[in-house]
């Protein structure tokens, strides 16, 4: 879209929020770069030059702007409908890989050679694999900044830094203020006065994050689906907010989210304050929260079927996951079994073989079992039928030895032909790892109890052809369709609870 200058300049002077992510405004003259949404006077249209990212912005010398703060922006919705190798390297680089794996180990997982990554990162986005996650850094220590009393060492490094003198320069040449006038700023917008560092800042430990998206939001199916099918000691809800155990690359962490107005409150706990940028990046993906509802709603609603679902409640997301192991193995433990039945399932499997944490604020007990713990297990230990088991011990064998893969790299179309040459894969669970696990926003589930409840009570046809063959129009958004067709049920998926 940034090609397009004239539609970025309406987008500008109109200061439309849905732009917020898509594209960036650099002002020659002041040399910043701010969010179409920005509350300031529009530039003059000669003034203005757009940019596909944060990051190529810092990169051609533009400082972020202090009102409209454009680092904070939701991301852009293309990484998550798109599987080509831009999209797969943003979804790794916001995982955090060049920072634990440098470039080679981004293209290594990528399928390709470094300098193929690069190019074709600067041809799309204006800058390459190691600009991106500078500029992921950054927002990662403007957040421990302004969030937390930690010293300003300490931040450094947990935000990824090489050195504290890297970190000081990177800070002031994005954000144009000191590590110490950001926070100064920051306490001063909150009204309270600045912390010292090591000062007490609430709970030890405990940080306390806004997560924005693109309005709507409707959160009923997003937070009742999670709730639902909370598995015991790794989910819960509590007091409003859906808590959950995450395992990350250095160590482990409790988060907390609860749906406001205009954003998901965030509240994370982390052993290692390393892992921060990869706990909100995986969060952020759970919730579906760069998606672009409009372009999702507008295209649904075309479908006169579908319209009046869609003006009943829009900006439904799809419910995903934080771990795409973990959501494929509680996939087979669903095979054929109600919800609750499914969660039984799998708290047998976590208090038997899941690691242990502590949560002193709720009742969260254990980290779900590793791919590895569980291909450790004795299937004549497992309470299932004895099909199901050897399906749940193969997929947990194949994760463990590496032969499949699944993560926020996958190709969905490949990763999808893999899971169904396993036994006892069939459509619906490699259809529904793929919407919830892998990300891909056109999954479809012909053949699920809910949808084909919702396709009678529709007037849609009835058969799995069929009605495959109807929903072609609601393409590339026939998972979201799936969601307003689960929403017609009164199960609990749908709705908020009390």
């Amino acid at each position: 879209m940034y090609r397009d200058v004239e539609r970025c300049v309406r987008a500008v002077q109109s200061k439309d929020a849905r732009f917020d992510g898509w594209v960036f405004t650099a002002v020659l003259t002041t040399r910043i770069y701010c969010r179409p949404s920005c509350p300031a006077v529009p530039p003059k249209p000669r003034n203005m030059t757009f940019y596909p990212s944060a990051a190529a912005c810092q990169q051609a010398g533009y400082r972020a702007c202090k009102r409209c703060r454009p680092d904070t922006s939701p991301g852009s919705p293309e990484w998550d409908q798109r599987a080509d190798l831009v999209a797969r390297a943003m979804r790794l680089v916001a995982d955090g890989v060049v920072d634990r794996e440098g470039v080679p180990g981004l293209a290594r997982r990528l399928g390709y050679s470094t300098r193929q990554v690069e190019r074709q990162l600067l041809a799309e986005l204006g800058a390459g694999p190691l600009a991106l996650a500078r500029a992921q850094r950054a927002q990662t220590a403007r957040l421990l900044i302004e969030t937390t009393a930690l010293p300003m060492a300490e931040i450094a490094f947990a935000a990824g830094f090489a050195s504290i003198r890297t970190f000081n320069d990177t800070v002031r040449e994005v954000f144009a203020l000191s590590p110490s006038e950001l926070r100064d700023r920051a306490a001063k917008r909150a009204g309270i006065p600045a912390v010292a560092p090591g000062g007490p800042a609430g709970t030890p430990g405990v940080l306390a994050l806004r997560l924005p998206f693109r309005a709507p939001l409707n959160p009923d199916n997003l937070f009742g689906h999670l709730a639902a099918t909370a598995v015991p000691g790794v989910e819960e809800w509590r007091d409003g907010a859906y808590r959950r155990t995450l395992r990350l690359p250095y160590g482990h962490g409790i988060v907390g989210l609860t749906p406001r107005p205009d954003h998901i409150a965030c509240r994370l706990t982390l052993s290692d304050l390393r892992d921060l940028p990869v706990a909100i990046s995986r969060c952020r993906r759970m919730l579906d929260l760069d998606a672009d509802p409009v372009a999702v709603d507008e295209q649904l609603r075309e479908d006169p079927v579908l319209a009046p679902l869609v003006d009943k409640a829009p900006g439904r997301r799809v419910p995903r996951t934080v771990d795409e192991a973990e959501f494929a193995v509680r996939a087979v433990l669903g095979q054929q079994v109600s919800t609750a039945a499914a969660r039984t399932h799998a708290g047998r499997l976590v208090l038997a073989h899941g690691d242990p944490v502590d949560d002193p604020e709720g009742g969260l007990t254990h980290l779900f079992p590793s791919p590895e713990a569980l291909a450790a297990v004795d299937p004549a230990t497992l309470a299932m039928p004895r099909t199901r088991r050897a399906t749940l011990t193969t997929l947990v064998g194949r994760l463990a030895g590496g032969e499949l893969h699944l993560g926020v790299d996958s190709d969905w179309a490949e990763t999808r032909a893999r899971l169904l040459d396993l036994p006892g894969f069939g459509p619906w669970t490699a259809d529904v790892i793929a919407m919830r696990a892998l990300g891909d926003p056109d999954a479809f589930l012909p053949t699920d109890l809910g949808v084909r409840r919702a396709a009678a009570e529709l007037g849609l046809p009835s058969t799995p052809a069929a009605l495959t063959a109807r929903a072609a129009a609601w393409r590339p958004w026939r998972a979201y369709a799936v969601q307003y067709l689960w929403a017609t049920d009164s199960h609990p998926i749908n709705f908020l609870p009390a």
